[in-house]
């Protein structure tokens, strides 16, 4: 085989290999309630465990790669954006794991002793960086991130978080506000009319 097409060939399957490997942002989405979502961006190398107890508003996004654990329910209110490789948990067998030792995979999951399954809510026009990390409370609760809240890049969260907080770090820590981010853009007139908006819903 000539040398020409072996190379015309070989960019021929990379290009075809590169277009059904490459991730896609999916424009809206049909919620566990059965509402469309017109604006919700969602790629389509999100996973999503139990997708039925899974409930996302409208205007969100949610990068590529992140996973979303519906054990629990988990809900993410209107704006919210989620970054890449993004981990939303809303259980836990870490107990579990050992009490049945070798039979653990023979127990349904809403059987199983010592397996914690807790809710997460997310509130709305929240930004969860890339890398970030929300567990469920190893006690019974909703772990609640508060409106307009900022988990910065890589951050572990397993408490409740504040509206407006800025929280970074491994253990999550309040680092600021996003309020006094926002103040120097709330000089418009127009921007200051959209951010109110939003918060009065």
């Amino acid at each position: 085989m000539p040398t020409t097409f072996k190379r015309f060939l070989r960019s021929k399957i990379n290009n075809a290999i590169k277009k059904i490997k490459t991730p896609r942002m999916v424009w809206g989405y049909q919620d566990s309630n059965g509402e469309w979502r017109t604006r919700t961006r969602i790629s389509d190398t999100v996973f999503m465990y139990h997708p039925e107890k899974i409930q996302i508003a409208d205007n969100v996004f949610i990068w590529h790669y992140s996973i979303l654990d519906g054990t629990g329910k988990i809900e993410i209110g209107e704006g919210t954006q989620i970054g890449a490789w993004v981990g939303i948990f809303t259980h836990s067998s870490h107990i579990a794991i050992r009490i049945y030792g070798n039979h653990y995979q023979e127990v349904a999951e809403n059987e199983k002793k010592g397996y914690s399954v807790n809710n997460v809510k997310i509130g709305k026009y929240v930004f969860i960086g890339a890398g970030a990390k929300i567990f469920p409370r190893l006690t019974k609760g909703t772990t609640t991130i508060g409106d307009g809240s900022l988990i910065t890049p890589g951050t572990v969260i397993a408490k409740d978080v504040g509206n407006f907080e800025i929280v970074s770090g491994d253990p999550a820590e309040v680092i600021g506000d996003t309020r006094d981010l926002d103040k120097p853009y709330l000089r418009d007139p127009k921007l200051l009319e959209s951010y109110n908006e939003w918060q009065k819903k």
